[in-house]
């Protein structure tokens, strides 16, 4: 590691990262690039430390004629005479198996085999096809090994340096490889000083305009040899250091990170707490549209309704306490109150009719606006992977809200003690209204045997005992119902508050489950991502 600048491999690993993150979920180009790379360093790291350096240019630049200066002999045959089979020739320096197998991954066939030099002993040098030819194999080629090597020297000539294909195709991409890339005016001994002092000084500034100022750039005739041991020199330096593989790579890696970074969200999300970066308001109104697609309201009246009915029975007059019976339960009805197994298993579903439109509508808008406030500040990539991610379907959420609402303990079925007294008090005005119905119809068969005289009729205030039992104990039965009926419609209600909380509380898991914790998911993957691709690029 040279300063903080993180080794290769540490790139690389974070690159991979980025990339497993980003599977499956990023639809780019950009990824397929980053495994091409991947798979490229995998390779070029089991190859050893060879130097790799090709000679690119243009038809007429003189390329081959460098080739051939550098390698001592006439390996590659310049001008128009040149072989057309698109393949590239190579001259190495040392060669051993690992070269060998290091241009067989190349794909170079043509191979010469330059006499021993110590201070180039590890270059492999290679001649590409003019990157302008007219056959479309040679220009393949060119774009095959240029993203290959390790080194680049581009070779230009007085005529065409500043030619827009070799500028905007190849060199302006490559403005982050100053350190693997070399730019050579070639053919300078056409020109006279002055000539070749003002070329240069224009191609210079082109090279800085386009980002390649840290691009050394050498002018040098091949056919004179002026110039050319500095370009040895410089090649020579690049081969004892042994970094020129890893340099490249290095720069890949930036590049391919840099582009990746374009899909980094540009600053923090609105809510950055929970949620996947959604609000406490949209993640209620969120809750609230479930609920009422769900059924809740429908639920939680009918909870109302059944804690009504089963108060007002035991409160109400014994008698007529079997016609609850014609009034069957709301909550049977709908299925609902059974709670879940001993296993946590929903143990029946509820027949709650399904969502109308509106309810549908309401769940949509909420959906859509809690995604919205999760993807911002997202890229676009990722807003349309958000996007995929809450497509839940609408069979599937109504089925979890089903179950949901089945499986929510709605409240203990127990009667309550006043209700269990006043429902007691009522059986004991009951029964003193039949002694008094008992003791007026023994009244009517005592005097249907003129026997009534025999029995005493007792009297309070005028009013006989049988009378008195009857009717007060009717009309004590009918107020004592009347005053709890206010407290059983109290209960009720508040039955219903806490029934639907617990409701509020299990379309709430329905929507962290399958709404709010995918977008987190999708904000967590891309904060990992994007970690990842600043550790590349760094």
């Amino acid at each position: 590691m040279r300063g903080r600048t993180p080794p290769l491999a540490d790139r690389l690993a974070a690159l991979r990262e980025a990339v497993e993150v980003a599977d499956g979920r990023l639809e780019v180009p950009e990824l397929a690039d980053a495994r091409t790379l991947l798979a490229k360093a995998g390779a070029r790291e089991a190859l050893g430390d060879a130097t790799v350096v090709a000679l690119a240019g243009a038809t007429g630049s003189g390329k081959s004629t460098l080739f051939n200066a550098l390698s001592g002999s006439e390996v590659s045959t310049p001008g128009i005479r040149r072989p057309t089979t698109g393949v590239a020739h190579a001259t190495v320096w040392g060669a051993d198996e690992t070269t060998d197998r290091l241009l067989d991954w190349l794909q170079v066939p043509r191979r010469h085999r330059h006499a021993p030099e110590p201070a180039l002993d590890g270059l492999v040098l290679l001649d590409l096809p003019d990157h302008d030819s007219v056959r479309l194999e040679h220009r393949l080629e060119v774009d095959r090994l240029v993203q290959l090597v390790d080194v680049l020297v581009w070779v230009l000539d007085p005529e065409k340096y500043a030619d827009a294909a070799v500028h905007d195709r190849y060199l302006v991409p490559l403005a982050g490889h100053a350190s693997v890339l070399l730019v050579v005016l070639n053919q300078v001994d056409r020109l006279d000083p002055a000539a070749a002092r003002a070329c240069l000084t224009d191609l210079r500034e082109l090279l800085d305009r386009e980002g390649l100022a840290d691009t050394p750039l050498l002018a040098l005739s091949a056919r004179t040899g002026a110039g050319l041991g500095e370009l040895r020199a410089d090649l020579a330096r690049r081969v004892s250091a042994r970094r020129a593989a890893t340099d490249r790579l290095v720069a890949d890696v930036r590049g391919v990170a840099t582009a990746l970074a374009a899909h980094c969200a540009g600053g923090p999300p609105a809510h950055p707490a929970g949620g996947g970066g959604v609000g406490r308001a949209e993640r209620e109104q969120l809750t609230e549209a479930l609920a009422e697609a769900a059924g809740v309201p429908t639920v939680t009246a009918a909870v109302e309704r059944s804690v009504r009915r089963d108060g007002t029975a035991t409160t109400g007059w014994p008698l007529v306490r079997w016609t609850r019976k014609l009034r069957p339960d709301p909550l049977e009805r709908l299925h609902l109150g059974q709670g879940t197994g001993d296993d946590g298993a929903v143990v029946a579903r509820t027949s709650l009719p399904a969502a109308g439109a509106a309810q549908r509508a309401g769940v949509t808008r909420a959906v859509r606006a809690a995604r919205e406030i999760a993807g911002e500040g997202l890229s676009e990539a990722w807003r349309d992977e958000l996007r995929r991610t809450v497509e839940v379907s609408e069979e599937l959420l109504a089925d979890r809200l089903d179950q949901a609402v089945a499986g929510t303990d709605l409240g203990p079925q127990r009667t309550p003690l006043w209700q269990r007294t006043v429902g007691g008090l009522q059986w004991l005005l009951t029964l003193v209204a039949l002694a008094g119905v008992l003791w007026l119809l023994a009244l009517v068969v005592l005097g249907f045997f003129q026997l009534d005289d025999v029995v005493p009729l007792p009297r309070v205030e005028g009013i006989p005992m049988p009378t008195l039992l009857l009717v007060g104990g009717l009309l004590a039965g009918a107020v004592l119902a009347l005053v709890a009926r206010p407290l059983v419609g109290l209960r009720a209600r508040r039955r219903a508050r806490r029934a639907e909380q617990r409701l509020y509380a299990a379309v709430d898991v329905v929507a962290q489950e399958e709404v709010l914790a995918p977008m987190a998911e999708v904000r967590e993957d891309h904060d990992r991502y994007c970690a990842a691709v600043t550790r590349a690029r760094k």
